[in-house]
């Protein structure tokens, strides 16, 4: 089994907020699939898909983002999840140009405090796979904290669609062709020019 892992904050009023992109990103991938992330287990709402004819659990924390990973260690554990095989987390990247995906195989957290949850619930790794959905503005902003916790705005919300229907797309070219398929086709810079395995 699969684990797909969206990253976000329970609650109506952080529906809406860049910081809950890989929870709107899991709701888009169970309704593409005709999924019902419903049942409640290991602290998380869950939901199984059938997606590239793999069997899939969808799951979105209800720990809130800085614990995220005590949810995602017992899903590991209850389903006997191999991350660095198995394991998909679909978080925002403040890094990242909005409307931009990037996927990885491995790495740091760049100071994201649902992943740092994660990779220490895990034990340190950081073997697993990672959609990271941008959500930088266009200009700077004093306070990163505040932004990610505010909510979208009506003009981001056409990149944000394109954005989750990439991350459901990015999901099943992962799981049918492999990482490396989905790094080199979605990890391509915004002129064209070559894939960022990065």
């Amino acid at each position: 089994m699969k684990l797909i892992v969206g990253l976000g904050n329970p609650g109506i009023e952080y529906q809406f907020t860049p910081h809950n992109l890989g929870f709107l990103a899991i709701d888009r991938i169970a309704e593409q699939y005709g999924a019902h992330v419903s049942n409640r287990r290991c602290k998380a709402q869950t939901g199984k898909a059938n997606i590239a004819g793999q069997e899939v659990l969808l799951a979105k924390p209800e720990t809130f983002m800085n614990l995220s990973g005590l949810s995602v260690r017992e899903l590991v554990n209850e389903y006997a999840i191999d991350p660095a095989e198995d394991l998909v987390v679909i978080y925002d990247e403040l890094d990242l140009p909005f409307g931009t995906i990037r996927i990885r195989q491995r790495g740091g957290t760049a100071g994201h405090n649902g992943m740092e949850s994660i990779v220490g619930a895990l034990g340190g790794t950081q073997e697993f796979l990672r959609i990271r959905l941008g959500i930088a503005p266009d200009k700077p902003v004093r306070d990163g904290a505040a932004y990610v916790l505010s909510q979208l705005k009506k003009s981001q919300m056409v990149a944000v669609d394109e954005m989750l229907d990439a991350a459901s797309e990015a999901v099943k070219t992962a799981l049918r062709e492999g990482p490396a398929a989905a790094m080199n086709r979605f990890n391509r810079k915004a002129d064209g020019g070559p894939a960022e395995n990065a």
